[in-house]
């Protein structure tokens, strides 16, 4: 279904050696960018302590992000998952921190920082962390070891406390409480990378082999590299500006493997039956793709603008746990039909397709009619 059509031809292969070379140029930056700054690789992937805290009303991320920040964790991610009470912090691997130490480091400042704004004892804002840090000092067998939990305790930050009376705050008066901390080794974040370079490898050698029995070899290596093209460019543009790179890029990526195949295929299937039609046995092979890319205009609007609303929707309303990845999507949506249209169809004319190419079929029919 069309809901409008673009009636004059568009001529694309006009300026299809300007794009080429933009293209190229594009291609160079990010190889190099990839080369010698490389990928900011978040927590998934380097290795990192994931703390999972729970707020007793909306939390205020600018606020975490501070406390964090003043133990110079300045690249830790501060998100909220599920509701606004639930947030997840990742937190990279800091030289001379441990990870208990790391999470005892953040708990002390993020109960601090809400018990300054409530004017409240430490206590009384977060008694789960006392009562963790008096439970470690009575299973302490050893002065000597009770005494390097206290020293630990207070070089984080943490208030004198007398263990021997109890807490005398509930949990659930509790204005934030520390639901998990996990640990993700650097060679658990080692092996993520390499399944997923293998999982993007083996998609597009997928693709790769589709493309070949799917189209004449002049279309599948056209397609090949305009989709590789795509893949280069995203990742350039992650690297060029050190944008984290995690599991949900990593899955956009692959995402966008597809959709640019698909995009592919569309304009390319339509070259191929543009070629085959009578009515345009007289244009030369740039007519025949401009023709062809023209009457796909419309469906690659509506498609790719529908695709975009929701993304969008993603980028601006689904917080800092979906922004990379529906800025990752953005980017492949956008390189997508850019290269369907100046990469992938301006090659099929340097690798010199014609119509014999595709019409050798039909004269053997005729043949075998003969």
């Amino acid at each position: 279904m069309e809901f409008f059509r673009i009636k004059r031809v568009i001529p694309f292969m006009r300026y299809a050696l300007w794009f080429n070379v933009a293209s190229i140029a594009m291609f160079v930056i990010a190889v190099t960018s990839l080369a010698t700054k490389g990928l900011n690789l978040g927590v998934d992937f380097t290795g990192g302590t994931v703390m999972e805290v729970q707020y007793a009303q909306a939390a205020d991320l600018n606020k975490i992000r501070d406390a964090t920040a003043k133990l110079g964790f300045t690249e830790a991610s501060v998100q909220t998952f599920g509701s606004t009470r639930d947030v997840l912090v990742r937190l990279p691997v800091k030289e001379g921190f441990t990870s208990a130490r790391t999470s005892d480091s953040v708990t002390v400042s993020l109960c601090a920082a809400e018990g300054a704004a409530a004017g409240k004892p430490f206590e009384a804002v977060c008694p789960q962390a006392v009562r963790s840090y008096c439970d470690r000092l009575v299973h302490a067998k050893e002065s000597a070891k009770r005494n390097e939990i206290r020293a630990a305790w207070r070089e984080v930050g943490g208030p004198d406390y007398d263990c021997s009376t109890p807490v005398a705050h509930p949990d659930s008066e509790a204005a934030l409480t520390v639901k998990r901390t996990e640990f993700v080794g650097p060679q658990v974040g080692r092996e993520l990378l390499e399944n997923g370079a293998l999982a993007l490898l083996f998609v597009s050698l997928g693709i790769v082999g589709y493309l070949w029995l799917r189209f004449e070899w002049k279309f599948g290596v056209s397609a090949i590299i305009a989709n590789l093209h795509d893949v280069v460019l995203i990742l350039g543009v992650f690297s060029l500006f050190q944008l984290e790179f995690s599991l949900p890029v990593l899955a956009a990526l692959l995402a966008i493997l597809g959709y640019s195949v698909n995009e592919s295929v569309v304009v390319m299937d339509r070259i191929r039956e543009t070629f085959r039609n009578r009515r345009f046995r007289t244009l030369s092979v740039p007519q025949v793709i401009d023709n062809a890319i023209t009457a796909t205009m419309s469906r690659t609007i509506i498609t790719h603008g529908s695709t975009q609303l929701m993304v969008c929707a993603m980028l601006i309303f689904g917080g800092e746990a979906l922004f990379y990845f529906a800025l990752a999507l953005t980017f492949g949506i956008l390189f997508g039909i850019y290269s369907s249209i100046f990469v992938g169809s301006p090659l099929l004319m340097w690798l010199g397709l014609k119509r014999e190419d595709l019409a050798a079929p039909e004269r053997k029919a005729a043949d075998a009619s003969v």
